[in-house]
């Protein structure tokens, strides 16, 4: 009897993630890709390039499910789901060593999401910030472009610092100035990167214990990729983060298992 398979494409506003799961939940492939101006295409290609490279044949994907802010143009979709039912189905597989997740905290690009669940994976509460750009991944994108260093430098650059500067401005513009003038008065370029991590911290964390945050907490999407995030995450909140081990796709890894269950 032939494998079947099952996708979900996560079509984030500055990323599409896509993940291919066989039958048994196992993550056959995954690919994630600039979003770009045709989020259809895109995701076409990504899934055709994946079920390529592993011998799929098209017709053995039996079930494609989108999610994310651009879901309702993946043309190849056959249903969508929100982001949070998403998250929080794929944070059971994503869990790392079967850790039993109570929250999922999700920073993106372009918004945050706290999702409180039950014991058994249940949503109970969630709280999303999509409004300003402080509490996302753009917030750390527009001050990595001011201290001239690569994104994905910021975090073990973080790490090395012994007293983390405060960063005080709320809004990402008048943040920036900040940072310029850390930068002008000759501040350790690692003091202020964990000044920018421990106040994007604050402001989720603030949005954590709103939702009723538990312990148990899974950091996913790009900021799960930041280890200097998940350091001040963890002491803001006074409580372990974990790290899946692709916290990229985790929605997609989700929308993949919610289309096992579909007919």
């Amino acid at each position: 009897m032939s494998q079947t398979y099952f996708a979900g494409i996560d079509a984030g506003s500055t990323y599409v993630k896509a993940a291919l799961m066989d039958e048994n939940q196992a993550l056959v492939a995954f690919d994630q890709r600039p979003t770009g101006i045709d989020a259809d295409g895109t995701s076409q290609k990504m899934i055709a390039a994946m079920a390529e490279a592993n011998g799929i044949p098209a017709d053995h994907i039996q079930n494609i499910i989108a999610t994310g802010y651009s879901r309702r143009i993946i043309s190849m979709a056959r249903d969508t789901v929100t982001e949070i039912k998403a998250h929080a189905r794929g944070a059971a597989w994503s869990a790392p060593n079967s850790i039993g997740i109570r929250t999922v905290i999700d920073i993106g690009g372009q918004d945050s999401k706290v999702i409180v669940l039950d014991g058994d994976n249940e949503i109970l509460n969630f709280a999303m910030n999509d409004k300003c750009a402080a509490g996302t991944g753009r917030f750390l994108e527009s001050l990595a472009r001011v201290l001239e260093l690569d994104i994905s430098e910021l975090g073990p650059l973080s790490l090395q610092s012994n007293m983390p500067l405060s960063i005080n401005s709320t809004c990402v513009v008048f943040a920036e100035s900040e940072v310029v003038s850390l930068v002008a008065r000759k501040k350790k370029r690692e003091d202020i990167v964990a000044g920018i991590h421990h106040s994007l911290a604050k402001r989720i964390a603030a949005m954590a214990r709103k939702a009723g945050a538990q312990p148990g907490i899974l950091l996913t999407g790009g900021g799960g990729r930041n280890a200097g995030i998940a350091s001040a995450l963890d002491e803001a909140l006074l409580m372990d983060i974990h790290v899946p081990e692709y916290p990229q796709l985790n929605g997609a890894l989700g929308a993949a298992l919610i289309g096992m269950t579909e007919d």
